[in-house]
């Protein structure tokens, strides 16, 4: 509807632009919005204050303009206001959200799919933890923002892959090594003292106490850089096999796990580097090699290449992307910690020495999760190995809990996460509230059918007789749902699901308390029961592209 709206202005500005009342060579950027306020109508435009300083006229005279000269094929607006200082406020027919009912019986699932994407060939790459140890909740947050990003993107119609970088070369994995090392000694009776730069958690032990089960004592006796190579590749077979349990019963799968050591192969990172270099984009400073970031806008130049001849992170970050430029994506999206704001530039300069543009690669900061119990703070210390893991939270909350309640913020604003309200059944906590709302309505259809009341079709129905404040919410609510899905996928922002969502539950709850839906009103119950069954559809679709459950019971 958002669209209809804007596109009735283009169209209307056209014409007075044709007719001569309006002096503009061309629309600038609006802005459709739904108002704070519904007494400010159902939409409402900006579209004559960003014309003002074009048209160089009072914006309230150019709104005048376009509200004398409306175009409304549709035949769908019921009056327009002009308020404040220009704003033009559009107030639809009730029939525009009856028939919304209509629209979303005959989509079903399809109610609120787009063609947005044209079937764009787009990678979101997410997680990408280093094998190292257990996903913890900051890791958690990331997946489920990744998974729900792809989720509205396959929705909006794009073509869509998931994938996980393993970052399985360099020096934090011969610190996995060392570390299973140190406790496979320490478990066979020598006394270690363990260095503070190896990993010190408990899964440590349970790799090592795995491989004297199985090989006893034998590794004592070998060479130790050959043990730390062994041990490396055991641990971290382990410990990715841990994490895709983990992100499985998470509900995020992947289409691909890529595996930092195929950059390497055939010398691939020193090929690139030698390419950008003889671009220019790459100069050496001695021993050290340099990449020329500060040309694309950052504030100085980077190492791709240390003294001692290894490359840098940045130096396999610009072939990883290189690669999935080369497989045919069109955009990529990488799911960061927030931590990593100053690596944005020089991966952008990266990219743009390739030959692709920045706006390309979309790169989404994800803040820190703030744990709670009963609002007071949970201790975690990665140093020590003391970090609550994603499947502690899984196991004491649950997969729908945790990933409702990670998605409901921005993801670049900090969280809090209370384990105590995921675990209530109340409104306290949000996707309980939402899911009742969704079993709620199961029920009021299950009592239907057990007094032999059928389910109606909208052509049985007389939509007019939903004339009830919060019936007419209702269905504007799930009219919005489309452009819902249309704004959380053109910003990349999931948590304006759960908003959504939140919203609707809320109104439902609120109109169950105050209306009977089963009555000795035919008429009226068969007009209700309808409504029910399509508040059902859209929470149902929402809550899927949440990767959340939907109940019949609770």
């Amino acid at each position: 509807m958002k669209i209809k709206i804007a596109k009735l202005v283009e169209d209307t500005f056209r014409n007075c632009v044709a007719g001569g009342l309006i002096s503009a060579a061309n629309l600038p950027y609006m802005e459709v919005e739904v108002p704070g306020n519904p007494e400010h109508g159902d939409y409402a435009s900006n579209v004559a204050m960003v014309l003002a300083s074009q048209v160089k006229q009072n914006p309230r005279k150019i709104a005048e303009i376009i509200q004398a000269n409306l175009v409304d094929p549709e035949n769908i607006i019921a009056k327009t206001q002009i308020a404040g200082p220009g704003f033009l406020n559009f107030y639809l027919k009730e029939s525009v959200w009856q028939n919304t009912l209509c629209v979303i019986e005959e989509q079903k699932e399809e109610y609120g799919c787009l063609d947005i994407g044209g079937a764009q060939k787009v990678q979101v790459e997410f997680v990408s933890a280093n094998p190292t140890g257990p996903l913890h909740i900051g890791h958690a947050r990331g997946a489920v923002v990744g998974d729900v990003i792809a989720n509205l993107l396959k929705t909006a119609g794009y073509s869509v892959d998931r994938e996980y970088y393993i970052n399985d070369a360099g020096n934090q994995m011969n610190n996995l090594g060392k570390s299973v090392l140190f406790r496979y000694r320490e478990l066979l009776g020598e006394k270690i003292e363990f260095p503070e730069n190896c990993y010190q958690g408990d899964y440590i032990k349970h790799v090592a106490q795995d491989i004297i089960e199985k090989a006893g004592s034998k590794y004592l006796a070998q060479n130790e850089e050959e043990t730390i190579r062994n041990f490396t590749a055991i641990a971290g077979e382990v410990i990715l096999a841990e994490i895709k349990d983990d992100l499985r019963d998470f509900g995020v799968m992947f289409d691909y796990y890529f595996s930092e050591k195929e950059l390497y192969k055939n010398d691939g990172v020193a090929k690139l580097l030698d390419s950008l270099q003889k671009q220019e984009f790459i100069y050496s400073d001695g021993e050290t090699l340099w990449f020329k970031t500060t040309a694309f806008g950052d504030e100085k130049d980077r190492v791709v290449v240390r003294k001692n001849g290894e490359p840098t992170y940045f130096a396999a970050d610009i072939a990883y992307h290189l690669n999935k430029y080369s497989r045919g994506y069109k955009m990529i999206i990488d799911i960061w910690g927030a931590d990593h704001h100053g690596y944005m530039p020089r991966l952008w300069a990266g990219i743009q020495a390739l030959g692709q543009e920045k706006e390309s690669l979309k790169i989404i900061l994800v803040q820190l999760v703030n744990l709670l119990r009963a609002g007071e703070p949970v201790a975690m210390s990665t140093r020590s190995g003391e970090f609550v893991t994603l499947r502690e939270v899984l196991d004491e909350v649950g997969k729908d809990a945790a990933r409702y309640n990670f998605l409901m913020r921005r993801s670049d604003s900090h969280l809090d996460f209370d384990l105590e309200v995921a675990k209530k059944q109340s409104n306290e906590n949000p996707v309980f509230y939402v899911q009742y709302a969704y079993a709620r309505i199961c029920s009021i259809l299950k009592m239907a059918e057990e007094r032999d009341i059928a389910l109606p079709t909208y052509k049985d129905i007389d939509p007019y007789l939903l004339q009830e404040t919060d019936e007419i919410k209702l269905m504007k609510i799930m009219a919005r749902y489309p452009e819902t899905i249309y704004g959380a996928a053109r910003t990349l922002e999931p948590h304006r699901i759960p908003f959504y969502l939140n919203e609707l539950a809320g109104v439902f709850h609120s109109y169950y308390n105050k209306n009977k839906v089963i009555s000795d009103n035919k008429e009226l119950t068969a007009a209700r029961l309808f409504m029910m069954s399509t508040i059902r559809i859209v929470l149902q679709n929402a809550l899927k592209i949440l990767g959340v459950g939907s109940p019949e019971k609770m």
